[in-house]
C-alpha cells in the first residue's frame, strides 16, 4: 500500500471557529476532533468568544493547550493521508489563536466600540483576495461576526461590501447572545444556517442530534447511544497525545462538531446545498419572500429513518442516522495520531462512479421512466479490505414538504452482481417526477433525484466513503399529468 492511494480532494475549504471555549466540556472535544480533520481545511482563525453562559471573558489559553497535546500527534497523523494533503503543524495552528470581546452580545458592537482581536483577524479574512467561501463556524456567541460585518460595511460602499459578504457562509450552533438575530436582521443576504428555536431550548435543535438523545429524550429507541457513552469514549478516543486532551462530556458530548462534520469532505455533503443533507444534518430556506425571492438564512428540515419496525421523523434524525460511521471514523483518526506505521491502520474506501472520480456529485440526466445503469466497479479500498456496496434513495432533499411518500416516488434499483458494484436504476414514470406539483401539469424538466452509495470496509474500526448522485428527471415530450388543484390538500386527495 502506499499512500498515494489515499483519498485527494479538490479544494481546501476556509474555515473560521468561534468558540466559547471552557463555558463547559464540549468545545474543547470538537476543536480536538476538528484537528484531525485539519488537513481537509484551510484553517484561518481560532477566536475564544463569549456566551449567554460565559459573559466577561474568555479562555483561548484552553485552545493552546489543545493545539500543544496535536502537536504530539501531527507527525504520525501525516503518515496517513495522501503526500499532497498534509496536515498544518502545531506553530501554525496556534499563530491562529486570537481574543474576541470580553463582554456579552451586543455590548460588544458598535461604531465607536473597539473592535477585538478576533474580530480584527475576521474582518482581515472577510476582505481577503480569496474568491472562495468563508466559512464562519458559530459555537459560542456571535459579536465576533458582528463585529467584523459592521467594520466591512463602515468600511466599503454598499456595492463592495455586498460582494465581499457574499462570500461568508455561517454555520451557528443556534443562538448564544443577542447578536445572531442581529445579524439576521441587518446582513440578510448572507448564507447562514441555524437552529430556530425558543431562547435556551437546545433540545429543539437539530445539531443536538449528534449525541443529545439520551439527555433530551428525543427519538427514544431511534439512534444507538453505544459509540457517545463514556466507556467507549474512554476505549476509543481519550487515548494518544491528541485524545488524551479530549474532557468527559458534562451534559452532552460535542454539540458543535455538527459544524463541521457538515464541511468533512466524505462524498456525501454538498456545503452550498444544506438541504441535501451531510454529517452535520439537513436545513432548508426559513422563508420565501413574497415576491418569489429566495433568502440566504436556512433552519431545521427532517429526515426519516427507519430503525427496526419504527420509522422516526424528525430533524434531530438528519445528524443521528449517521452516528457509526462519523464516530468510526473519529475512533480511527485517533488510531492515525498514535500510529507511525501506514499499514497499520484503517484507511477510506476511494469511491469510482462511471469513471466519475474526486467526491463531487456525480450528474445525471434521464428521461422519467427510463433506466440507467451506474458502475462503481472501480472503487478500491487502499488497506486492500472487502468492501460492502449499499444503494439507496435520498427522498427527503427532494421532497418540498413533509410527507415525502405523497411528493417522491421511489427509485428502483437492481444489483447486476452478487457485490451491488453496478446496478440498474429506473426513475420513476413521468407523472410521478416530471409534474407541476399543484397544477398537476407536465413539465419538461422535472425533479432532481438523490442516489447515494454508501462503500464500508471490513476493517477496524469499519470506514465508510459516500458518493452522491444527482438524477435529473427529464419529460421532453411532455408525457404524464393528472388533475389540477388549488390546494395542497386537493394535490394530496389525487396523489
Amino acid at each position: 500500500m502506499a499512500a498515494e492511494q489515499l483519498q485527494t480532494y479538490a479544494q481546501k475549504p476556509r474555515v473560521f471557529i468561534l468558540s466559547d471555549i471552557s463555558n463547559e466540556p464540549e468545545d474543547a472535544e470538537s476543536l480536538c476532533r476538528y484537528l484531525l480533520y485539519a488537513n481537509q481545511f484551510e484553517t484561518e482563525g481560532l477566536v475564544a468568544c463569549t456566551s449567554t453562559w460565559m459573559k466577561n471573558k474568555v479562555c483561548q489559553q484552553d485552545m493552546e493547550k489543545i493545539i500543544d497535546a496535536y502537536a504530539g500527534a501531527v507527525e504520525n497523523l501525516n503518515r496517513h493521508v495522501h503526500p499532497e494533503w498534509q496536515y498544518p503543524n502545531a506553530e501554525h495552528m496556534r499563530g491562529l489563536i486570537r481574543k474576541g470581546a470580553e463582554t456579552y452580545g451586543m455590548s460588544a458592537v458598535g461604531t465607536d466600540t473597539l473592535i477585538s482581536a478576533g474580530g480584527q483577524l475576521l474582518y482581515d479574512r472577510i476582505v481577503a483576495p480569496s474568491t472562495q467561501p468563508l466559512w464562519v463556524l458559530c459555537w459560542g456567541g456571535t459579536n465576533t461576526l458582528a463585529q467584523a460585518l459592521l467594520k466591512v460595511d463602515d468600511n466599503f460602499e454598499p456595492e463592495d461590501s455586498k460582494r465581499l459578504l457574499s462570500r461568508i457562509r455561517v454555520y451557528a450552533i443556534s443562538d448564544q447572545d443577542d447578536s445572531g438575530a442581529w445579524i439576521r436582521n441587518n446582513f440578510p443576504d448572507i448564507f447562514y444556517i441555524v437552529s430556530v428555536h425558543g431562547w435556551n431550548q437546545y433540545g429543539m435543535a437539530a445539531w443536538t442530534g449528534i449525541s443529545g438523545d439520551r439527555y433530551y429524550g428525543f427519538d427514544q429507541g431511534g439512534p444507538d447511544f453505544t459509540k457517545m457513552e463514556k466507556t467507549w469514549i474512554k476505549e476509543n478516543i481519550q487515548i494518544g497525545p491528541l485524545g488524551s486532551a479530549y474532557p468527559d462530556y458534562l451534559f452532552i458530548p460535542e454539540g458543535d462538531t455538527p459544524t463541521f462534520l457538515y464541511l468533512i469532505q466524505n462524498g456525501l455533503g454538498v456545503p452550498e446545498c444544506p438541504e441535501y443533507g451531510s454529517w452535520g444534518g439537513r436545513y432548508s430556506r426559513t422563508d420565501v419572500s413574497a415576491d418569489g425571492l429566495n433568502s440566504n438564512h436556512y433552519s431545521d428540515a427532517v429526515d426519516r429513518v427507519k430503525v427496526s419496525d419504527r420509522t422516526y421523523t424528525s430533524n434531530h434524525a438528519t445528524i443521528w442516522r449517521w452516528r457509526d460511521a462519523f464516530q468510526n471514523d473519529f475512533a480511527a483518526r485517533i488510531k492515525w495520531s498514535m500510529e507511525p506505521e501506514l499499514a497499520k491502520a484503517n484507511h477510506h474506501p476511494v469511491i469510482n462512479i462511471n469513471d466519475f472520480k474526486g467526491l463531487a456529485p456525480v450528474q445525471i440526466t434521464a428521461e422519467a421512466g427510463s433506466t440507467i445503469t451506474l458502475d462503481a466497479s472501480a472503487t478500491y479500498d487502499p488497506d486492500g479490505s472487502k468492501l460492502t456496496f449499499k444503494w439507496w434513495h435520498y427522498r427527503e432533499p427532494t421532497a418540498t414538504q413533509w410527507l415525502v411518500d405523497l411528493e417522491v416516488a421511489e427509485l428502483s434499483i437492481k444489483k447486476l452482481d452478487d457485490e451491488g458494484r453496478k446496478v440498474e436504476v429506473t426513475l420513476p414514470p413521468p407523472e410521478k417526477c416530471a409534474v407541476e406539483l399543484m397544477s398537476r401539469k407536465p413539465i419538461a424538466q422535472g425533479q432532481l433525484l438523490h442516489l447515494i452509495l454508501e462503500v464500508t470496509d471490513n476493517g477496524k474500526p469499519s470506514l465508510t466513503s459516500y458518493r452522491r448522485v444527482l438524477i435529473q428527471a427529464t419529460n421532453k415530450d411532455l408525457r404524464g399529468g393528472g388533475n389540477a388543484a388549488n390546494a395542497i390538500g386537493d394535490v394530496m386527495k389525487n396523489l
